[in-house]
């Protein structure tokens, strides 16, 4: 108490702040937040996710989109989906120092100069393409985007608020929650309806095509049968082999395609040095060299549930080495040829009556199934169709 008294009598000067007018038009603010502690669940599952929150301090109407990071990507998408909302476009656009938008420079030549960062070249390329000025803020004074910091706690607050009406922060899908937020910020933009009349009136209409949301790339399938996209590895089926696939890269999927023709679509991996493999793509290829199975680098990713570790320790603990993991891979192989669930059923089955996973126990409950085919009804040929389209052709000539 005393030394706070001092320091308000004779302590240092403070820093002020400095209110500021805005000018109706002008800026766009945009920042990411997390949402985790809101505590949604997609179908009983946590649903981990950022919001890309863009705001217009003069009126603060407000738009964004869910996102998984803070990429390039995610600021491309929340920027565009903003401006395709206000059919409008701001003079400058605001952003903090994040990656997304911003590099430091210097690293080496001290404090002082790392402290300075400059935009990358995929930032400014967007900017120019709408003809919109970029701006960034102060390393360090969040205060500079005070608006839309602040936004972050309002719709957060308010989310909360309409999810103890709801009852529950369990949603049936992603596209469910999205409509959920979206409806929320239409709510709230209609009270600030007069003043962003009067942002539109000064702002520029959007008359230039948004880009594309993804980065595209040439990736060269390895001998693993897998991809480098982004910096992690996928896997494809093992047919693409050698061949250079054309990859596009979402914020929150991967697509890959070759010669035009699309081959997979895949959630894409946040991070880097993370890896996505499925046993459909290589469980043939296993089942033919068992042996690479046990020290396999992507081992972990060829249980695709709990039944599957379990037959896979109890045959270990059943059988040899090198039968275990052959009747494992038999089984795996059931798995991607008919039915993942049905196989699953039947591991459960002999889980519950403590009876050892072998191979000739799971084909007597899972027989394979018979390919049953459409009754096709005979084809009857008239000729005559034959000659009445050769007297068409000659009343023609």
């Amino acid at each position: 108490r005393r030394v706070r008294c001092w320091r308000a009598l004779s302590g240092p000067p403070k820093e002020v702040y400095f209110p500021q007018e805005h000018q109706p038009g002008v800026k766009m603010q945009t920042d990411f937040t997390c949402m985790n502690r809101l505590g949604i669940t997609i179908r009983g599952l946590p649903f981990p996710h950022q919001f890309c929150h863009s705001v217009l301090p003069y009126s603060n109407w407000e738009w964004g989109i869910v996102c998984q990071s803070e990429s390039m990507l995610a600021l491309r998408k929340g920027f565009q989906a903003t401006t395709a909302r206000l059919g409008r476009l701001p003079r400058e656009h605001w952003t903090d120092n994040s990656t997304a938008a911003t590099h430091v420079i210097g690293q080496d030549e001290g404090r002082e100069a790392a402290e300075k960062t400059q935009f990358n070249r995929k930032y400014l390329d967007l900017m120019e393409h709408f003809g919109v000025t970029p701006r960034t803020i102060q390393v360090g004074a969040a205060n500079e985007n005070g608006d839309v910091e602040s936004g972050h706690g309002v719709l957060k607050r308010r989310v909360e608020q309409h999810l103890l009406l709801r009852g529950s922060r369990d949603f049936g899908s992603v596209e469910e929650y999205i409509a959920f937020l979206e409806g929320l910020m239409k709510k709230a933009n209609r009270l600030r309806r007069k003043r962003l009349e009067e942002e539109l009136a000064v702002m520029r209409v959007l008359d230039v095509r948004l880009l594309p949301e993804y980065d595209e790339d040439e990736v060269r399938v390895t001998s693993w049968s897998t991809v480098q996209v982004g910096r992690n590895t996928y896997s494809v089926p093992s047919r693409l082999r050698g061949e250079k696939l054309k990859a596009r890269l979402y914020e929150e999927r991967i697509e890959l395609y070759y010669h035009g023709v699309h081959q997979l679509t895949a959630p894409r991996l946040v991070g880097e040095g993370k890896h996505k493999i499925s046993y459909r793509h290589v469980i043939d290829s296993l089942v033919r060299k068992p042996g690479a199975f046990r020290h396999y680098r992507y081992h972990t990713d060829m249980f695709p549930t709990e039944e599957f570790r379990w037959a896979y320790d109890a045959l270990c603990a059943a059988c040899s080495e090198r039968m275990a993991d052959r009747e494992y891979l038999w089984i795996l192989q059931e798995a991607a040829r008919t039915m993942e669930s049905r196989v699953q059923k039947v591991l459960g089955q002999l889980r519950a009556l403590k009876i050892v996973p072998r191979w000739g126990e799971v084909a007597k409950l899972a027989p394979p199934g018979r390919p049953q085919f459409p009754a096709l009804s005979r084809l009857q040929v008239n000729l005559g169709e034959y000659d009445r389209l050769l007297e068409r052709k000659e009343v023609a000539v």
